[in-house]
């Protein structure tokens, strides 16, 4: 078993100790302990599949066997099936919500991600979009995966992953240029290190002490195209990515992408995407 995969089991277990408790209560009392059932997991609107390796798991681990139709990140229509379960009739239905939970957040994730990926092709096809950690405790490995569904970046999963210095940062740092040499003599070589800026001036401090990510945080777009016509000119905008972030909503992200940054970051991913519509419906065998 691969390691992505142990790790959404032993998330998966919580989940279902969680929905579970004692038992399932109402299927133990209707249903025949010997009773087998055949069940298909299917959208009732268009999108891109995101959460059927966790969906799979959730079955398995309740006793049933579970044939993928589609695969994450398939882009798939209303009425195709995304999973096939077979097994105990009362085990599928304990299993139902919880796998009909994570699919479908999943899925509105890699959705919504994957519509604006689309767009930005059209305006500014080198332009990555990315997620923040703007994620609910305990979900965050499943929004990460579903963004990467959709064809985005994933950014930071943890704050070991890169050095990110922020507003707050630089409250309690004397400047830029001192947050940076502080940050490059403490972490590894094998880490980036990224500031949030506000205006020109700090941007091109940030390039000058080494920074290797520059993020414009909550700058208007015309603004962020003007900084970087201006930190082209002086000779620093190659060999340094430039960030947006702050703002962007999927309705605007073009607009951002269309400045000519190299990454637009938004938190609407993960923290108010909406789910998508997911059944699964059951019959005896």
């Amino acid at each position: 078993m691969n390691r992505s995969r142990q790790l959404a089991k032993d998330k998966i277990k919580e989940f279902l100790r969680e929905d579970l408790g004692y038992g399932d209560i109402t299927s133990e009392a209707l249903i025949p302990v010997d009773q087998m059932a055949r069940a298909h997991l299917f959208f009732r609107e268009p999108g891109i599949a995101s959460g059927l390796m966790e969906a799979s798991i959730v079955f398995e681990l309740l006793g049933c066997t579970v044939e993928g139709i589609a695969e994450d990140g398939d882009s798939v229509e209303p009425g195709q099936t995304l999973l096939e379960v077979e097994g105990p009739a009362a085990a599928i239905l304990s299993g139902e919500r919880t796998a009909l939970n994570i699919v479908s957040r999943m899925s509105g994730v890699a959705t919504t991600t994957a519509r604006i990926v689309d767009e930005l092709v059209e305006v500014s096809p080198g332009t990555r979009v990315a997620a923040t950690r703007k994620t609910l405790p305990g979900l965050r490995d499943l929004d990460k995966r579903a963004v990467e569904h959709g064809g985005g970046d994933t950014h930071r999963f943890r704050l070991d992953d890169c050095v990110l210095i922020k507003d707050n940062h630089l409250e309690l740092v004397p400047s830029v240029t001192e947050a940076v040499l502080r940050a490059r003599e403490a972490v590894s070589f094998t880490k980036k290190i990224e500031v949030e800026v506000r205006s020109l001036e700090e941007a091109e401090e940030a390039a000058l002490a080494g920074a290797d990510i520059i993020m414009f945080d909550n700058m208007a777009p015309l603004e962020m195209r003007r900084c970087l016509a201006e930190l082209e000119e002086r000779g620093l905008r190659k060999g340094f990515i430039y960030e947006a972030s702050g703002g962007i909503t999927p309705e605007n992200a073009a607009e951002y992408a269309a400045s000519g940054v190299d990454v637009i970051s938004l938190g609407a991913l993960t923290h108010s995407v909406r789910s998508l519509d997911v059944k699964l419906e059951i019959e005896m065998m």
